[in-house]
């Protein structure tokens, strides 16, 4: 089991890695592609919009297959759109490989949950499930910092080819250490979708693009917050960035047994103590001691999210729930393109760049009421919401 759970969190590894790695790249591809720093940031958005699209498509297309088939193809087009991204010749060819490399990201990720959650049963699915997703936490410690360092030093195709290769590495321990699991029988894709409309299942993911865009509002303008605002030195922004995962792998750490003992709670509590950090980062990251502790928290906080909002959204969506679980990691890129743009439209207005702190407090909020609104619904008599420890789906 264990090493079961190595290899989905090695195919997260891969996914976070070349998720991020392009933002410390973003120089060096636009001077190999011959086009703007802009343009080349537009790759990001690319990759993005293939999460967004890609979770309900690939997942659509493969409700019926087996479980380890169906990571097996996400593997695949994930290898493939890296692959090409490295090798395409022309600006357009690179735009069309983010997308195609970002289509996987929502299904694999999902799936993936599924597997480790019905792998150690109901009582430990939480912290399986933070097994898994650990692998983007560390993907920001060292892969992304790794990458940055290939690209520069080898040429940034470089990176791209690396993560194609750890997707490959991760093919093989999937191949070898998951087992068959197939996919449910009755399940098809009118379930699926029915699945995801019920009303517990679309309050979570709503409740994570809201609490989760709260990180992003700051996370995407932290290089000029520690040069302008906490004194920092531009070479300090990388080391800063690497605490940031620190703060994210110690949360899922952290977050996974405290959702297996109660997992609503755990949410409520998680936004909570997001929204205070957020708050208190605005008077923090005027010192570099103490904004390099902010983002160590403000990363533990934030990631304390994800996983327990992964479960809940699982057990809502009961006996068809692949949907659901990948349509949250959909969920979470549009928390963070959501936050992004709002933090820059508190700069724009002439709010200072302390505003995107505040903005994601406000929309960390707005998460929490999300969440215990769903949480007195699940209460009221009469409900079918699902308990916190029912097995996410049936095996045969």
């Amino acid at each position: 089991m264990a090493l079961a759970l190595f290899a989905l969190a090695l195919g997260a590894f891969a996914i976070g890695t070349t998720e991020f790695v392009i933002m410390g790249l973003l120089p060096e591809v636009a001077v190999g592609l011959d086009v703007s720093i802009p343009a080349a940031g537009s790759l990001i958005s690319a990759y993005a919009v293939g999460v967004v699209l890609g979770a309900p498509l690939l997942t659509a297309l493969s409700t019926r297959l087996p479980r380890k088939s169906a990571l097996l193809l996400f593997l695949g087009v994930f290898i493939a759109g890296n692959l090409v991204t490295a090798l395409a010749p022309s600006y357009p060819t690179v735009f069309l490989a983010r997308l195609l490399a970002g289509l996987p990201h929502g299904a694999f990720l999902g799936v993936g949950t599924l597997v480790a959650a019905n792998l150690v049963g109901p009582a430990g699915k939480a912290t399986a499930v933070s097994r898994v997703l650990l692998g983007l936490t560390v993907a920001n410690i060292v892969g992304v910092p790794g990458g940055t360092f290939l690209g520069q030093v080898f040429g940034w195709r470089a990176a791209f080819l690396v993560v194609a290769a750890i997707g490959a590495v991760a093919v093989l321990g999937v191949l070898a250490y998951v087992p068959r699991m197939p996919a449910p029988e009755g399940v098809g894709l009118r379930r699926e979708i029915a699945a995801l409309g019920r009303r517990q299942v679309v309050l979570g993911l709503t409740t994570g693009v809201f609490g989760f865009a709260g990180v992003f509002a700051v996370y995407s303008y932290i290089s000029p917050m520690m040069t302008e605002l906490a004194g920092m030195p531009a070479g300090a922004v990388p080391v800063v960035l690497a605490l940031f995962g620190v703060g994210m792998t110690a949360g899922s750490l952290v977050v996974g047994p405290l959702a297996d003992r109660a997992l609503r709670p755990t949410i409520y509590a998680s936004l909570a103590l997001l929204a205070v950090v957020l708050v208190l980062f605005t008077f923090a990251v005027h010192n570099p001691w103490t904004a390099a502790i902010g983002v160590v928290l403000l990363g533990g906080a934030g990631f304390g999210v994800t996983a327990p909002l992964q479960v809940l959204v699982m057990n809502e969506a009961r006996d068809a729930p692949t949907m659901a679980a990948a349509s949250n990691h959909s969920a979470f890129n549009l928390a963070n393109a959501g936050g992004a743009w709002l933090g820059g439209v508190g700069i724009s207005a002439g709010l200072g760049l302390i505003s995107p702190a505040l903005i994601g407090a406000v929309l960390t909020v707005v998460g929490l009421a999300l969440a215990l609104t769903a949480g007195r619904s699940a209460r009221r008599p009469g409900t079918t919401a699902t308990p916190d420890r029912e097995p996410v789906e049936a095996t045969r």
